[in-house]
């Protein structure tokens, strides 16, 4: 049994200078631990609440004392001198504690906060490194490194809205260490950048999540700017590196049509802009390429690009059980991005990941736009073997913390890169 012994909370700032919680957590024995949890620009109307104070005074109402507050108030009444079987029981605890469908009523940026933390002094207790103990969690063993999912160029809600698609990735498909993918996606960003100078004459601005940020006119012509940086860096498109495309559809979405680059697209000629683009660039992943809640037509996106892309749903499933097994039943989709925010408990996450596989879906854990230097991620990718990790771009502390963690995991365990699916 674990006990813990006490739990605080702060507030402190994430990448783009936002509020975030950073919680504390110590046991019985002397294992503490903290943990610090991000916050997505990009949200689905289904992921649970993340509590923000909306004081207009303080951080444009962004400010997070009042799930702070729950952290040091309510939640530590709750649990401090209780013991604990495992962290299953601990997050059934806060969820029957906040008592809502989506922790709106102490947040889940402030049980989320908790559950992390919690893992943490819990591996620190039984001396086992974090992914170790995300392995126990899942009830698997250690199996794979992730294949990266890698930021490049930025639009949408990332960006300054000049294109309307939100990231162009590359997934550096013929590397097979973290290290060599790194290399890869260096050589791949440094050709974008040269490319950002010729053609657009300005400096490496860069996005939310580090991804450069041109005046692309069009989604096609950012695109095709990906293809000629991999192929300035001397790779080969499709075969070296491949593009992963997060649309974000939700986002330029109104009235029921689809509002990219000067035309209102209906959901069927949105599909056939899709598969348009999936013929002519090497994409081999799709990320939410239609609205969240356009469940009549995700069917027909999936069937569409069966077999040539994954198939990805974020905004569409929110990392939601119940929407998960909808898409399973619908044949939606077939791959799942994981946030563990979008829930907002490690045994939530947990629940969908297996529900995803048990479906035969790929599953890509991925962090959000606003992040901190905390990098339990990297361990979570890696104890619950995602297949693929969205971590950002290859700039910023926040992002570099968690690319240097996985390069740190992969001295120390050895284990085999995940194949991309069809290779």
């Amino acid at each position: 049994m674990l006990t813990i012994d006490k739990l605080s909370a702060m507030e402190i700032l994430d990448s783009r200078g936002r509020p975030t919680v950073l919680a504390h957590c110590a046991l019985r024995g002397g294992a503490t631990a903290s943990a610090s949890v991000p916050s997505g620009a990009s949200t689905g109307t289904a992921e649970a609440l993340e509590m923000r104070d909306r004081d207009p005074k303080r951080y444009h109402g962004l400010g997070c004392r009042k799930a702070v507050g729950h952290v040091n108030r309510e939640i530590a009444h709750a649990l401090c001198g209780k013991s604990f079987a495992d962290q299953k029981a601990l997050d059934q605890a806060m969820l029957e504690l906040d008592g809502t469908a989506n922790k709106s009523r102490l947040g889940a940026n402030a049980i989320l906060a908790v559950s992390i933390a919690f893992a943490r002094a819990t591996a620190q207790q039984r001396g086992v490194p974090l992914y170790q103990q995300f392995a126990d969690i899942l009830g698997q063993p250690l199996r794979t490194m992730p294949r990266l999912t890698i930021n490049l160029f930025s639009g949408g809600k990332h960006a300054g809205k000049q294109v309307p698609i939100q990231d162009v990735l590359i997934v550096p498909a013929s590397a097979t260490t973290i290290d060599g993918s790194l290399v890869m996606m260096y050589d791949i960003y440094q050709a974008a950048a040269e490319l950002t100078l010729e053609r657009h004459g300005m400096r490496l601005l860069t996005a939310d999540e580090g991804g450069l940020a041109p005046p692309f006119t069009s989604a096609a012509e950012m695109l095709s700017c990906a293809v000629d940086a991999i192929e300035r860096a001397g790779y080969k498109p499709g075969t070296d590196a491949g593009i992963a495309v997060d649309v974000a559809s939700s986002h330029f979405h109104q009235d029921g049509k689809y509002h990219i680059d000067g035309q209102a697209l209906d959901s069927v000629a949105m599909i056939s802009r899709l598969s348009e683009w999936v013929s002519k660039y090497p994409i081999i992943s799709v990320e939410d390429g239609l609205f969240e809640d356009d469940w009549d037509h995700w069917p027909a996106l999936r069937t569409a690009l069966a077999g040539k892309v994954l198939v990805l749903g974020d905004d569409f499933l929110c990392t939601n059980p119940l929407r998960i097994a909808r898409a399973i039943e619908a044949k939606a989709c077939d791959a799942l991005l994981l946030k563990v925010n979008q829930i907002g408990t490690l045994t939530e996450s947990a629940q969908a990941y297996h529900m995803a596989k048990q479906a035969g879906w790929q599953v890509t854990i991925s962090v959000r736009s606003g992040e901190t230097e905390d990098n339990w991620a990297a361990d979570l990718v890696v104890g619950w073997a995602g297949d693929q990790f969205k971590n950002g771009s290859i700039t910023q502390s926040e992002r570099l913390a968690k690319y240097n963690r996985l390069l740190d995991i992969e001295h120390q365990v050895k284990l085999p890169m995940i194949a991309w699916p069809n290779k």
